[in-house]
C-alpha cells in the first residue's frame, strides 16, 4: 500500500505577525531583565510587562495573553529553565497577572489605566509566585517574611513600568494621529 503525504499549510494573518513581533519584543526585554543583577532573588523589573500593557491597551486582553504566554515559554527555552521550578514560578506569575488584568481593564478608564493596571498586575504576579513557592517549594510560613520586600518591589516596578507604558502609548497615539493627518 502506498502512503501519500499530505501537506498542511498554515496561513499567518497580519494579526499573527503583529503578535509575533510584540512577543519578540517582550522576549528581548525578558532577556535583558535576566541580565540585571538585583540584591534579592526573584525580584526583577519586569520590563516585558511594558509590552504586555501596551498590547492590552491597543489590542485587548486576548492579544496580551498571547504575548505574555509566548514570552514565558520562549523565555524559559532561551534562558534554559523551561519546565524547571523557575519556569513554573514565571508561568504562575504571568497567569495571576493576566487574570488580574482581565478584571482591571473593566474598571472605569477615567481612574484606571496603564499605571494602575501595572501595579495590580505586579502585585498579582508576586502574589501568585509566593503562593506557588509556599505550596510547592518552601512549605514554611517563614516565606511570608519576604512579603514586605516583594511588595515594595512590586509597587516600585509596577509604577515605573506603568509610567513607561503610558508614555509609549501616548507617543504611539501622537505618531498615529500625525500619520492620519498627513
Amino acid at each position: 500500500m502506498r502512503e501519500t503525504k499530505r501537506l498542511i499549510r498554515l496561513i499567518a494573518t497580519p494579526e499573527d505577525h503583529r503578535i509575533a513581533q510584540l512577543a519578540a519584543a517582550a522576549i528581548g526585554l525578558s532577556l535583558i531583565d535576566a541580565a540585571i543583577p538585583l540584591p534579592l532573588p526573584g525580584i526583577k523589573p519586569g520590563l516585558a510587562n511594558i509590552v504586555t500593557l501596551i498590547v492590552l491597551a491597543r489590542y485587548g486582553w486576548l492579544a496580551a495573553a498571547w504575548v505574555s504566554g509566548l514570552r514565558v515559554f520562549a523565555g524559559g527555552l532561551l534562558l534554559g529553565y523551561f519546565l524547571s521550578p523557575g519556569f513554573f514560578m514565571s508561568l504562575t506569575g504571568a497567569l495571576f497577572s493576566l487574570l488580574t488584568l482581565a478584571l482591571a481593564i473593566r474598571l472605569p478608564s477615567r481612574w484606571f489605566g496603564p499605571v494602575s493596571w501595572s501595579i495590580l498586575a505586579a502585585f498579582a504576579h508576586i502574589g501568585g509566585q509566593l503562593l506557588l513557592a509556599r505550596w510547592w517549594l518552601i512549605p514554611h510560613d517563614g516565606l511570608y517574611l519576604l512579603v514586605p520586600f516583594f511588595a515594595v518591589a512590586a509597587l516600585t516596578f509596577g509604577v515605573i513600568n506603568g509610567l513607561l507604558a503610558a508614555r509609549l502609548l501616548d507617543e504611539l497615539a501622537v505618531n498615529q494621529s500625525e500619520v492620519q493627518n498627513a
